[in-house]
C-alpha cells in the first residue's frame, strides 16, 4: 500500500513524458521557429493547420510544467530525506543542480536546441531559498509570479522578436539544412545562425524572465510536497476530481482565447495563464485516474516506468526524434505532416515504456538516474550513508523518486 501511495508521483511523471513528447515533436518536425511558421513548409495542409492549434490548446506549454512541479516535489522529499538522515542537504542538492544543468548543455549543444535541463539546474539554486517556507507562502509567491509572467506576456502572440523576413529566411534554410545536411552542417546552423539577436538589453532581459517563467510550478510542488498531497491518493480523489473540474475549463479557455486572437495583445496574457491552469489540472486529472488503479494494471506500470526513468527516456527521445527527421538519420524534417508525428510520438512512446519496464525488472534505476546518483550522493553504489552506520541497504519508494 506504502509503495502504491509513493509511486503515483512517477506514474504522473510519466504521464507528462507522453505530454511533452507530443509537444517536442513539432519542433522535431519543424524546428523551433518553423513550428510556429507552417505556411512555409511546402508539403502542410489545413488538417496541419488544425491540428496544430489543437496541440497548441491541449499540450503545448501545459505538460512541460508537470515536470517542473514534480521537480519541485521531489526537490522538497530528497531535502527532507537527507535531513532525516543526518546530513547538510546543500552539497549534495548542489552537486545534483550543477550535473543537471552540465547534461543540459550538452543536450542543447551537440543534439537539439529545445533543452530544459539546463534552465532546471540554473533555477533550482533559487529554489534552495524556498524550500524552508511555509506552504501558503510558496504558493502566494507561486501566484504572484505566475501573474507577474503573464502580465510581461502582453502582446506576446505578436512577433516582439524582430526582423519577421530574418525569421522566414532563417526557417527556409532550417528545411534543406535540417533535412538534408550532416551532423556537422546542422551543429553549425543551429549554433551560429540564431535568427535573434539576443545582445544587450535581450540578452538581460531573457536571463531575468527565465528564473520567473520556471519558478511558479516549481514552487506549487515544493508546496504540494509539504504538504503530504500524493500520499495518500485514495483519500484525497475527492479533492483531485474537484480541483481537475475547477481548473480544466479555466485553462481550456485561456488557452483557447490565446490560440483564436492570436492578434490581441492579451493573447499572450491569456496563453501563460492558461498553460499553468491546465497543467494543474492536467496533475490533479492523472492522480485521480491513477488512484483507481493497482500496481499490477499495466497501464499504472506503464506510466509509472517511464516517470522512474524520466531523465533516461527524455534525453532517449532527442536521440530517436533527431534521427527520424535530421539529414544524417532519414531526413523526413518538415515531411510527414503533424498527424503522423502525433501517431509516432505515441508508437515512440509505447516503445519506452516497454523498454523501460523491462530494464527496471533487472536494474533499480535507468542508466541517467544512476548516474545522477552517484554524483548526488558522492557514491559509486548510488546510495546515501546514514551516518554512524554502514551504507542503507534499503530506501523508501518516496525516496527513490526524489531522485528521478
Amino acid at each position: 500500500m506504502k509503495s502504491e501511495r509513493a509511486t503515483i508521483i512517477d506514474a504522473i511523471r510519466g504521464f507528462s513524458l507522453l505530454g511533452i513528447l507530443l509537444a517536442n515533436m513539432l519542433i522535431f518536425q519543424y524546428g523551433m521557429f518553423g513550428e510556429e511558421k507552417l505556411a512555409l513548409f511546402p508539403l502542410a495542409t489545413k488538417l496541419d493547420l488544425f491540428l496544430h492549434q489543437c496541440l497548441t490548446v491541449f499540450v503545448k506549454g501545459s505538460f512541460m510544467p508537470i515536470f517542473m512541479f514534480l521537480f519541485g516535489f521531489g526537490l522538497y522529499k530528497l531535502r527532507e530525506s537527507l535531513i532525516r538522515k543526518g546530513y547538510k542537504p546543500w552539497r549534495s542538492l548542489v552537486r545534483r543542480f550543477l550535473m543537471l544543468a552540465a547534461i543540459g548543455l550538452l543536450h542543447g549543444y551537440l543534439l537539439w536546441e529545445g533543452d530544459i535541463l539546463m534552465a532546471y539546474g540554473v533555477v533550482s539554486f533559487g529554489l534552495l531559498l524556498f524550500l524552508k517556507r511555509k506552504p501558503r507562502t510558496l504558493v502566494i509567491w507561486a501566484v504572484v509570479l505566475a501573474l507577474l509572467i503573464a502580465a510581461l506576456s502582453y502582446g506576446g502572440s505578436n512577433d516582439l522578436f524582430g526582423d519577421n523576413a530574418k525569421i522566414n529566411d532563417y526557417v527556409a534554410r532550417s528545411i534543406e539544412i535540417y533535412g538534408q545536411g550532416s551532423y556537422s552542417d546542422i551543429l553549425s546552423f543551429r549554433n551560429n545562425e540564431f535568427p535573434i539577436d539576443i545582445a544587450g538589453g535581450l540578452a538581460v532581459v531573457i536571463l531575468l524572465l527565465t528564473p520567473l517563467m520556471l519558478a511558479p510550478m516549481f514552487l506549487f510542488g515544493i508546496a504540494a510536497a509539504n504538504k503530504g498531497w500524493f500520499e495518500n491518493p485514495y483519500s484525497e480523489r475527492r479533492r483531485y476530481r474537484l480541483l481537475a473540474l475547477i481548473l480544466a475549463p479555466q485553462g481550456i479557455l485561456f488557452k483557447g482565447f490565446g490560440v483564436w486572437q492570436e492578434g490581441s495583445g492579451f493573447a499572450g496574457v491569456a496563453g501563460t495563464l492558461g498553460s499553468i491552469l491546465l497543467a494543474l489540472a492536467y496533475i490533479f486529472t492523472a492522480a485521480y485516474i491513477f488512484s483507481f488503479l493497482t500496481r499490477k494494471s499495466v497501464m499504472f506500470k506503464a506510466f509509472e516506468a517511464v516517470g522512474r526513468m524520466s531523465l533516461t527516456n527524455y534525453l532517449m527521445q532527442t536521440v530517436i526524434c533527431t534521427t527520424v527527421f535530421y539529414g544524417y538519420g532519414f531526413g523526413l524534417f518538415g515531411k510527414i505532416g503533424i498527424l503522423a508525428g502525433i501517431l509516432l510520438a505515441i508508437l515512440i512512446y509505447a516503445a519506452q515504456a516497454a523498454a523501460s519496464m523491462w530494464l527496471l525488472k533487472r536494474f533499480k534505476q535507468g542508466p541517467v538516474e544512476r548516474m545522477l546518483r552517484m554524483w548526488t550522493y558522492f557514491s559509486l553504489g548510488g546510495r546515501i550513508r546514514i551516518k554512524g552506520r554502514q551504507n542503507l541497504n534499503t530506501y523508501t519508494v518516496a525516496e527513490d523518486h526524489a531522485l528521478n
